[in-house]
């Protein structure tokens, strides 16, 4: 082992422990990669930027924006939905039609959004059904997951590996190359469900409560009881309120109160001016007004706060204000198409857990404000600002609706519940054929290989944008960005590990020791290592990482490499055993009240039982 070895070797296993701890940002800890390996001179500059213009990561961009497109125009939903008509209600061929629904939208869209799109539906068959949510999720989820093996597009990892055997001058995949066996795995993880996974699987009825049944957010107006909570409070001239800011009042800090909204009278406008005199025109409306912190409270408004009543006549008293009788418009202050309500989950890992809101500095920071504290398995009102947040914690929220939607953006932190981007307007379904359109004429280029990968989809892509499926700043908001970053900062860890010959130095040790044993034992090798990564860091950085060792492996036994590339694409696909090893585990954790040990005694069984499909199948397709 040279220096230079164990100094890229030191480099991969901070940025690992980084990657599983999620100390820093993943697109933060690639990063820093890309830079340290400028740095220490281990790759030219050239070398450690060369991810940022490779063409997998304008695919993988293109490819968020085609599914955006899908979402935004309602055409995944309205699949899904009709798709999910024919299950009924037995719980074997909810799972059955689930499973499969799941893996079919999947391997044409990302897996998060397929299970972002279904969640609210299934968690509705299931009342329907008379079944607990938990019996259906995980199905949902490993659906998904196993949806993601059965095209290139179907995960970044798979496009990832036949953009690898292309610049190595090998047959690359293709679209449907990945079809038959993931076809086998989906069919087997199927089986496997029915058979024995639902009978693993917990059922938590008993424990399910409101707060955990995605509700609409105006369910929880009434789960929540927060019109019983609205007042209307006027600032009368005697008032010594007008002039502070709404932070200076201390409604929130000092009272407990939440001020959701000011109504004010507009303004005069003048109409005409004759000299010295104007004629002016006063209107009676009152303008409503999202207060924030900085917004300054003036004589006449009228403050439409929530709070218990017993506070609310503190903070009355102490301003010297003016109760007013509720009207029905004022429930509009809190649920409305700028702004509203949403439940959010704290997962694991999140930054919030063990710290107080006020720690936190939620409300400054997010922009929002939490308006309820509930826990799991305890009863009784929690202490907004003394509470420490505790793993699965649900923070009822109230603001905007594009800042609860930010939260999104941050799933190592918060899991929004419901579909609140649906209070934003209906979907714009008046393009939907388009977007079909688009999609199936991408998918038929891609399958009939006209154009490369990367043409076709950035085509698509673009479509998606000129025929007004979505707009430009939608098809930003589309990209995973740290998605793309990750990728582009871990390909040159792939090229420093190639350069500095630990690549070929693994795959030595590989055929070395397992070499005896046949190609077969070392692809069941190969397929287990790639696995047990995925469930500690992204398929994408595991991909990255174990594919260039599995082709010099496959160049050591002088065998065709395919076979070994697609067992890693596959392998990177199977993050069944973790909460926290894929966004789409972690997004029905809540809704089904699901613990760490559910997704072990369930998922170890599948891991192994995609190994023993992918040793029969993979050699099979691709002889060694």
């Amino acid at each position: 082992m040279t220096g230079d070895m164990w100094l890229t070797l030191a480099i991969l296993a901070v940025a690992i422990v980084l990657f599983v701890t999620e100390w820093l940002r993943v697109d933060v800890v690639a990063l820093g990669v890309v830079v340290t390996l400028m740095v220490t001179g281990l790759l030219s500059t050239a070398d450690a930027l060369a991810g940022f213009s490779n063409s997998v990561v304008l695919i993988v961009a293109s490819l968020f924006i085609v599914g955006g497109a899908v979402l935004k125009t309602g055409l995944a939903a309205v699949i899904g939905q009709r798709i999910l008509r024919v299950a009924g209600d037995s719980e074997t061929r909810l799972v059955l039609v689930i499973m499969l629904t799941s893996g079919l939208l999947s391997g044409f869209m990302s897996d998060t959004g397929t299970v972002a799109v279904l969640l609210p539906a299934i968690v509705s068959l299931a009342r329907t059904a008379n079944l607990s949510p938990s019996k259906l999720l995980i199905p949902l989820s490993y659906g998904a997951l196993l949806g993601g093996a059965m095209t290139l597009i179907g995960t970044p990892a798979n496009i990832i590996v036949s953009d690898l055997l292309r610049e190595n001058a090998e047959n690359p995949f293709h679209f449907f190359s990945y079809t038959p066996v993931g076809v086998m795995m989906l069919v087997a993880g199927v089986t496997f469900m029915i058979v024995a996974g639902r009978r693993i699987l917990p059922d938590r009825r008993s424990k399910q409560s409101l707060q955990q049944q995605l509700l609409s957010p105006r369910e929880l107006l009434d789960v929540y009881r927060l019109p019983d909570n609205l007042f209307r409070l006027r600032v009368p001239a005697g008032s010594n309120l007008p002039g502070k800011t709404v932070a200076d009042s201390q409604f929130r800090q000092e009272f407990d109160v939440t001020v959701l909204e000011i109504r004010r009278t507009a303004e005069p406008q003048p109409l005409v001016r004759f000299g010295d005199q104007r004629l002016v025109w006063q209107s009676d409306a009152a303008e409503p007004v999202r207060p924030t912190a900085d917004t300054v409270i003036h004589e006449g408004d009228v403050l439409i706060a929530q709070g218990e009543e017993t506070a609310v006549k503190e903070a009355v008293a102490y301003w010297n204000l003016v109760m007013q009788p509720v009207q029905p418009a004022d429930e509009a202050a809190l649920i409305n198409q700028e702004a509203g309500i949403a439940e959010v989950v704290l997962p694991p890992r999140s930054s919030l857990v063990g710290k107080t809101l006020v720690e936190t500095r939620f409300g400054s920071t997010h922009r929002l404000t939490v308006l309820n504290i509930s826990r799991p398995g305890q009863d009784g009102k929690l202490d907004l600002k003394e509470t420490r947040l505790q793993f699965g914690d649900i923070l009822l929220v109230q603001g905007y609706w594009n800042d609860i939607l930010a939260l999104k953006k941050n799933p190592k932190d918060f899991v929004v519940m419901g579909q609140p981007e649906s209070m934003l307007g209906a979907p714009n379904r008046s393009r939907a054929p388009i977007a079909l359109a688009i999609l199936a004429g991408m998918l038929i280029a891609l399958i009939a290989g006209v154009g490369s990968v990367a043409t076709v989809s950035m085509a698509a892509g673009l479509l998606m944008v000129l025929t007004g499926c979505l707009t430009m700043d939608d098809a930003y908001a589309a990209i995973d960005w740290k998605s793309i970053v990750l990728i582009a900062g871990m390909l040159p860890m792939s090229t420093a590990l190639e350069q500095v010959g630990l690549v070929s130095l693994v795959a030595e040790n590989l055929t070395e020791h397992l070499g005896d044993f046949g190609p077969l034992v070392i692809m069941a090798g190969l397929f287990l290592i790639t696995s047990a990564f995925t469930q500690v860091i992204s398929n994408t950085a595991t991909a990255v990482l174990i594919a260039p060792i599995a082709l010099a492996t496959a160049r050591e036994l002088d065998v065709a490499p395919q076979a070994f590339l697609m067992a890693v694409a596959i392998a990177a696909s199977m993050a069944f055993a973790s909460p926290v090893a894929s966004p789409v585990n972690t997004l029905v954790m809540g809704a089904g009240e699901y613990r760490f040990v559910d997704y072990i005694k369930i998922g170890l069984p599948m891991i192994l039982l995609m190994l023993l499909v992918a040793l029969i199948g993979v050699p099979l397709l691709y002889p060694f």
